[in-house]
Order: C-alpha cells, then sequence, then structure tokens
C-alpha cells in the first residue's frame, strides 16, 4: 500500500507533522483558514515558529484549502483545537466539523489518526461514528481509526517533535504498521499500543500533572510574597533535595494547560468521580492573574505614578514568552484591568505581528524613554537588550514574577 498522508489543521501542532512528513510522503497540508494557507505558501509562518527557510515544500507535498484535493490521501492526521465552552465543558465543535469532512472523502481502507486532546472514548464513541455515518463506511471493516496524542511544546526548541517520544495507538494490526512507518519517519522514539483509550487518557494526565505543579508553586508564591520571604531562596534551598521537583510559578495559559483538566473531569463525571484534586490547580491558576494584577499595583505606587497623566508600556502579551499564540493569555487580563486604572497605557509585542486582538493596538517597537514605566508582563528574549538599556538608564521598570 501506498501512504499518502494529509495533515487537517495546520497550527502549532499540524504545520511541523506536515513539515516532517513531507520528506518522505508525498503529504496534502490542509486548512480552512485561507489566509494561513495563503501565507503558508509564501513561506511565512505567523506562529513564528518556523522560519522561511525551514518551510521549504518538497514538489510533491502542498498546502491547500480545498478539501476535495484530500481525496488523494489514505492516512489522515487531524491536529484541530479542541477548547472549551465558557462553562467549561468540552467544545468538539472542530473535531465534529473535521470529521464531517473526512467523510465526505473517505475511502476503503484509509486510515484516521487524531492527535487533539480528548477525554477517553471522544476517538473511538465520537469521532469514528461521525466518520461512520456520513461515510456509509464500516469501521474496523473499511476504514480504521488511531490516536497519537500530540506533545508539541511552543517555542522549545530542545523537545521539537523529532527529538520526543510518540505515543501510536490504533486496535488493528494492520493499521499499526502502516501507522509506525508514518510516524516512524517523524520520530523513532515511537510507543504502541492498541488501547485508544489509554492513550487518550495519558495525554491529559500529562498537562494536569503540570497544571497541578505550577498551581502548587503559585499558591506557595502567594504566602511568601505576603510573609515577606524570598520564594527564589525558598526553592533553591528545597532543591538541593534528591527527590524535589521544581516548577516555577506563573501565569498558566495557552491552548492545553487550561483546558485539559476540565476535559478529564467531564469524564470522571460519567462515573460519579468528583475530581477536587485535579480541578484545584485551576482554582489556583484561574485567579493567578489577579493576585499579580495587585501586586503590580503595590509596586506602581512606590513610583507615586498621576494615573490619568504618567504614560505605561507594557511589554508582552503573549501565554509564554517567546511564543505568538495568546490563546488564553492571562496578560491581556492584566493589560485590561491595568487599562482601567491608568488611561495613558501602551502594550508592545513583536510576536503578534499580523495578529490581532480586539480593542488592543499592539505596537511593534517602542522607545524606553517616551515612558514613565514600564512593566514587563512576559519575557520575551526579543526585549533582552532594551530592557538591559533601560536598566542601565535607571528608567522606572517592574517585572512581573
Amino acid at each position: 500500500m501506498k501512504i499518502y498522508p494529509s495533515v487537517i489543521g495546520l497550527g502549532y501542532v499540524g504545520l511541523p507533522i506536515f513539515l516532517k512528513l513531507q520528506k518522505n510522503f508525498k503529504t496534502i497540508g490542509f486548512d480552512v483558514d485561507i489566509l494561513r494557507i495563503k501565507n503558508l505558501k509564501k513561506g511565512i509562518d505567523t506562529n513564528k515558529e518556523f522560519v522561511k527557510q525551514k518551510l521549504f515544500l518538497t514538489k510533491s507535498s502542498y498546502f491547500t484549502n480545498h478539501y476535495q484535493k484530500l481525496k488523494k490521501s489514505n492516512f489522515f492526521i487531524i491536529t484541530v483545537p479542541t477548547p472549551v465552552y465558557k462553562n467549561n465543558l468540552p467544545n468538539l465543535d472542530y473535531l465534529r466539523k473535521s470529521c464531517l469532512l473526512i467523510s465526505k472523502v473517505l475511502k476503503k481502507n484509509d486510515l484516521v489518526f487524531f492527535e487533539s486532546t480528548v477525554y477517553p472514548g471522544v476517538t473511538e464513541d465520537f469521532c469514528a461514528k461521525i466518520l461512520a455515518k456520513n461515510s456509509k463506511l464500516k469501521l474496523n471493516k473499511d476504514f480504521f481509526i488511531g490516536y497519537s496524542p500530540e506533545r508539541i511544546n511552543p517555542g522549545d526548541k530542545n523537545h521539537s517533535i523529532d527529538k520526543i517520544y510518540k505515543i501510536v495507538s490504533t486496535r488493528n494490526n494492520s493499521a499499526m504498521k502502516i501507522a509506525k512507518k508514518v510516524y516512524g519517519s517523524i520520530t523513532k522514539k515511537l510507543i504502541l499500543t492498541k488501547n485508544i483509550r489509554e492513550a487518550e487518557s495519558a495525554k491529559v494526565i500529562e498537562n494536569i500533572q503540570r497544571d497541578l505543579n505550577i498551581g502548587l508553586m503559585n499558591e506557595i508564591y502567594k504566602v511568601c510574597h505576603k510573609s515577606n520571604i524570598k520564594f527564589e531562596n525558598v526553592i533553591k534551598l528545597a532543591s538541593t533535595k534528591w527527590n524535589f521537583l521544581k516548577f516555577n510559578p506563573g501565569l498558566v495559559g495557552g491552548h492545553c494547560l487550561p483546558v485539559d483538566p476540565y476535559y478529564y473531569s467531564t469524564f470522571a463525571k460519567k462515573f460519579g468521580i468528583k475530581t477536587d484534586i485535579i480541578l484545584s490547580g485551576r482554582k489556583t491558576n484561574n485567579t493567578m492573574y489577579k493576585f499579580m494584577y495587585n501586586k503590580l499595583i503595590h509596586e506602581i505606587k512606590k513610583f507615586k505614578i498621576n494615573s490619568k497623566k504618567t504614560k505605561i508600556l507594557l511589554l508582552g502579551l503573549t501565554y509564554k514568552k517567546n511564543v505568538s499564540d495568546f490563546r488564553n493569555s492571562y496578560a491581556i487580563d492584566i493589560y485590561k484591568l491595568l487599562k482601567n486604572k491608568f488611561k495613558n497605557i501602551h502594550v508592545c509585542d513583536p510576536l503578534l505581528k499580523n495578529k490581532k486582538i480586539k480593542n488592543i493596538k499592539i505596537l511593534q517597537d517602542f522607545n524606553f524613554k517616551d515612558y514613565d514605566l514600564i512593566i514587563n508582563l512576559v519575557n520575551h528574549d526579543i526585549f533582552k537588550s532594551k530592557i538591559l538599556k533601560i536598566k542601565k538608564n535607571n528608567q522606572n521598570y517592574i517585572e512581573l514574577f
């Protein structure tokens, strides 16, 4: 069987998968975002994870927003977002639409793999049923499904997709052989399992564990701040014990950590299990931005600032340093709170070039001498040289953490 993969969804997860696959297979990169496709064809990644020379396309692979071209494919990889609604219940709408789209081109012996974060059972009980119903094909007879949880960490060059372990799960032996060829072309570190629900579970608890640990550090940070104890020194001392796990406090945004605990909690409720511990990290991390805002106000008061006349500049609006992703960014929430109090406030984030955030004008550069106070919300490396000048110039300056 000649393998012809396609990647549906060319965001932070889908694009690196596509770029690796196309080195070994004739690969289609599909996205419904027409502007995204136009930019990628020009060699522009607006997510700034890849520079133009790294977006090199082989002659046989291409980007498209025309789903009809997916008819050529026989191995589909779905990498669409799985957010939550305002009430924190899982929003599977992107997955549903992707399955409906794939069902229009699904053929006998095709394989469909999902990488999106889900709770156990979504791949088989939700996605597979949509595919079967709308394609009129039978699961595990006419077509096959699998799950391979994504482990992409935006901005992290040390754990790129070719260097990490990749879980590959499907119940069918023949499908597993094909999946090994496809995913084995991306990384040699494959973990194979026939239990799709276990693979789905592994994905969510990876992020839940991290969310909880950061929540713990955030809580300790609050106590240290209020009791006038230096948090940094406490962690240095505690880290001298051999089994101490070091995590840093922070604003936990992005697509995965603020979402995954709710997915697993929804699943647990089906079995009457209360997830107090799993959601406890969310309770702390969801409100950490308010604590940091109050901390900033306390720091700002030291500079005796006039809330109406003083010019303030904020650095960074993305959810973490060195990435252009602003989904669930608490830096934006802090900006909005400060904007209500200080009228003359600007924000600069070069990583958000060509991206729009409603009602926020984003500067791409700045002259620090134009401002009475500069607050570093997201410590992008791109700011380093100017921050050194700011400190050397004894400019009024605050770092969030």
